[in-house]
């Protein structure tokens, strides 16, 4: 796949798949308005990945960083989610620089599997054993979020655990095709293990973006 380093080093240009305002379905901002930049690209390969159509940055237009700045600025927010696709593919330096300058918080959903760019106000970190985070980010990240799909993905989730600061936010969320029968698996586990929270994709059950 094409990466950001061929393109455009400064990060200039960005694989823009879509832009959207809404309200956050996951974690520990569930509830909260926010302007989505999803960016194309992503080689973790998830096998049950609901965005598989980001997947191949080739089949996105390049977009000028400083339009998206623009679209993001009018949509009336005051924080900025950059996803994908992996979004850490990409420079994004230039991109959070130029939210910052205009007094929008930035944050970001990766699986952490290349090195961090960018200035964050908030880090979700949702690590995937296809390609695993490496140990820097997990330092940095302020939510943790485990994708639940069996019960073996319980063991990689205290991995993870070890690895993130004490005062990570610790997210189990079960996989939205498996949800009926792997939910009360982890409900047991949380009553269990209290440090961890149940995240759940609010956003699928009130039909929205």
């Amino acid at each position: 796949m094409t990466t950001s380093i061929l393109v455009d080093p400064g990060g200039r240009i960005l694989p823009l798949v879509e832009e959207f305002y809404t309200i956050q379905g996951e974690g520990f901002n569930t509830g909260k308005a926010a302007y989505f930049i999803r960016l194309g690209g992503c080689d973790v390969g998830c096998s049950w990945c609901d965005s598989r159509f980001t997947w191949n940055p080739d089949l996105h237009p390049m977009i000028e960083t400083d339009l998206i700045v623009k679209n993001a600025i009018k949509s009336g927010t005051d924080s900025v989610v950059i996803t994908g696709g992996e979004p850490l593919k990409w420079n994004l330096d230039y991109l959070c620089s130029e939210l910052r300058k205009n007094n929008l918080k930035t944050f970001i959903e990766t699986s952490g599997a290349y090195p961090l760019s960018g200035e964050w106000d908030w880090i979700c970190l949702s690590p995937k054993k296809n390609m695993p985070p490496a140990e820097e980010i997990c330092s940095k990240a302020d939510e943790l979020k485990v994708i639940i799909e069996d019960s073996d993905d319980f063991q990689w989730a205290e991995k993870y655990r070890k690895l993130v600061a004490n005062a990570c936010n610790l997210y189990l969320q079960p996989e939205w095709s498996r949800f009926e029968k792997i939910i009360p698996e982890i409900v047991q586990y949380v009553k269990q293990n209290t440090s961890w929270n149940i995240s759940l994709q609010v956003h699928k059950f009130m039909h929205i973006p």
